[in-house]
């Protein structure tokens, strides 16, 4: 009874919200039914998530957080995890229509991100950029643009950067794996690794070129994919 109503209160909820509509203020109600949903979605599945390294967070700070890209499951995992510091991730545009979930990660300020038209893309890092300077969210966003299952990295978008550079934070780099094995195991156990690398302070963003951090990233990140990669 408490799931069907549950169900029914997401139902509900989604559809006092525009479905084209971008918002700027980041609602707690809203925020609330994501990680309730997302929280029994992941325990449902049998996923389980281990992780390191949220002591190297900043906690009086917002901040961007990047990562490597492997499934559709990896910012529903990373959210969660980052709960208490009000994640909003930059996606493409097909999430947001997501039936009730696309609604809702609009109300906690999610934004779209049109890759292929330049011009539409800085327009979204500017409005990613001025929400966090805004103190309304921190930003999540894959700078490989897709998920990938290989062993290496897709080559970086490293455009994204400028929104820790316009917005003067620090990037906290993240690397995840084991959920590109989701999809296979449903419901019968999975285990998830989900790892804070490294932050790169404000400072050092402001002054480095997005290049240079594109090319810290990678190289922080694929060091530790290798590292799991050569462990197992």
């Amino acid at each position: 009874m408490i799931t069907i109503s549950f169900i029914l209160l997401l139902l509900v909820s989604s559809l006092f919200v525009n479905p084209k509509g971008e918002y700027t203020q980041n609602s707690r109600f809203y925020r609330w039914l994501l990680h309730t949903a997302s929280g029994a979605a992941i325990k449902l599945l049998g996923i389980r998530v281990h992780v390191t390294g949220m002591e190297k967070v900043p906690s009086d700070t917002r901040f961007l957080m990047v990562s490597n890209h492997r499934s559709n499951y990896d910012p529903i995992l990373t959210w969660q995890v980052f709960k208490d510091y009000d994640l909003a991730f930059v996606s493409k545009p097909k999430n947001f229509k997501i039936p009730i979930f696309g609604r809702i990660i609009r109300k906690c300020c999610f934004l779209p991100i049109d890759r292929e038209d330049p011009r539409k893309a800085i327009v979204t890092i500017n409005k990613a950029a001025d929400l966090i300077k805004a103190d309304t969210v921190s930003v999540g966003i894959y700078p490989e643009g897709t998920r990938h299952r290989g062993e290496e990295m897709l080559p970086f978008h490293n455009g994204v950067f400028k929104i820790a550079k316009k917005a003067d934070v620090p990037i906290v780099i993240v690397s995840v794996s084991g959920t590109d094995q989701i999809c296979h195991r449903l419901f019968r156990g999975v285990d998830v690794q989900l790892r804070v690398l490294d932050v790169i302070p404000a400072e050092t963003v402001v002054e480095a070129k997005t290049a240079e951090l594109g090319d810290t990233v990678r190289t922080i990140i694929s060091h530790d994919l290798g590292r799991i990669t050569h462990a197992t």
